[in-house]
């Protein structure tokens, strides 16, 4: 008789065992996978952006940043709860070679994913623009600049560039005309060539219709309407009598008067403490002295409002050929039909400065 003798059991139990330990091990592994899984799921879905009072914050991410600088900017602003966290995402998500400037409005609450899906995508916030009261393209250059990334110089570099004079057919006199003070939406990190392109197709929509057909009305040029413009705007800042200051103007023009327009002689004389015109004054030997020369000056004396611009379209038609500041100092202006009347209105604005004490 023989026995079956093993120091491991029989078949069939040494088979359970093995079952047993291999579930064993396959449900650790379960349990090590999902708990793996849960942190990760945490560390990517979880939220892991804080801002204060929970408004949205806006960051900035210049042209030529890398992922340290964006890690800066993001820092800086104490914006990331769990920092560790946002850079492993951001490995895994490849974020490092995809990098993309610009304005981002970031929101309280957002998880790493969601996050560096926005800034790789390029989904920025646009910004809104705005300049006004502007003198040239240097003074506009320098407002603008503060408000997107374009550098000043290489704004003015370019819309006086040989290739912007092609393609927007003004000479260096009327290039301001492109620039028609507004608010606008841009991205923020739009180049010195963006700007100006986007201005000039803005200057084509305006001038694209009704406005031109109103300047052919009037009997002016698009360009004359802006230089009789850029005077009324600087003649005064109420719009309410915007329209019968051009007509004015309008008047002198057709009786082929001098236009006598202080801010033209001003802006000969290159002054800007003068506050009061004088005789003097009137003798500069300049195109833009109308006091000296017939007709409109060659060029604009500054960027014209809409409100200016859409005056000179819309002239009130009357008799008036003379207008100076009233003498309550109010900004508003009192008109004239004729040069007797005119001399009192101005006697008077004269003894209100004498008042004042301003004598130049």
């Amino acid at each position: 008789m023989s026995y079956y003798h093993s120091s491991y059991g029989p078949p069939k139990r040494r088979n359970k065992s093995l079952r047993n330990a291999m579930w064993l091990f396959f449900i650790i592994i379960l349990l090590i996978g999902g708990g793996l899984g849960y942190f990760a799921y945490g560390v990517i879905y979880k939220p892991n952006v804080w801002t204060l009072d929970g408004e949205d914050v806006e960051i900035r991410i210049p042209t030529d940043a890398g992922f340290d600088d964006v890690k800066q900017i993001l820092y800086k602003k104490g914006l990331i709860v769990h920092r560790k966290n946002f850079e492993w995402v951001a490995g895994i998500k490849n974020y490092a070679s995809l990098v993309k400037p610009g304005n981002y409005s970031i929101s309280n609450g957002l998880s790493n994913n969601e996050l560096i899906n926005m800034l790789r995508s390029g989904n920025q916030t646009p910004i809104k623009l705005i300049f006004n009261n502007v003198t040239d393209v240097a003074d506009l250059a320098s407002r603008v600049s503060r408000q997107i990334e374009a550098d000043s110089t290489k704004i003015v570099e370019y819309a006086y560039s040989r290739e912007f004079s092609e393609i927007s057919g003004l000479d260096s006199l009327h290039i301001t005309n492109v620039f028609i003070p507004n608010t606008y939406e841009f991205y923020w990190n739009t180049t010195a060539k963006g700007f100006v392109l986007r201005m000039f197709e803005e200057y084509e929509k305006f001038w694209n219709g009704r406005r031109t057909e109103l300047a052919a009305e009037v009997g002016l040029s698009v360009n004359e309407v802006i230089v009789l413009a850029s005077i009324v705007e600087k003649e005064t800042q109420k719009n309410s009598e915007k329209a019968t200051i051009a007509g004015v103007y309008m008047n002198r023009l057709h009786r082929k008067w001098l236009l006598q327009a202080d801010p033209t002689l001003l802006f000969a004389l290159n002054d800007k403490s003068i506050r009061r015109v004088l005789n003097v004054h009137k003798t500069i030997d300049s195109p833009y002295n109308t006091y000296k020369y017939l007709g409109l000056p060659p060029g604009p004396i500054c960027m014209p409002s809409i409100s200016s611009i859409d005056a000179v379209l819309n002239y009130e038609k009357t008799d008036y050929l003379f207008f100076c500041a009233k003498d309550d100092l109010s900004g508003y202006h009192a008109f004239a039909k004729s040069i007797k009347q005119h001399n009192r209105n101005a006697k008077k604005y004269q003894q209100a400065l004498n008042k004042l004490k301003i004598y130049k």
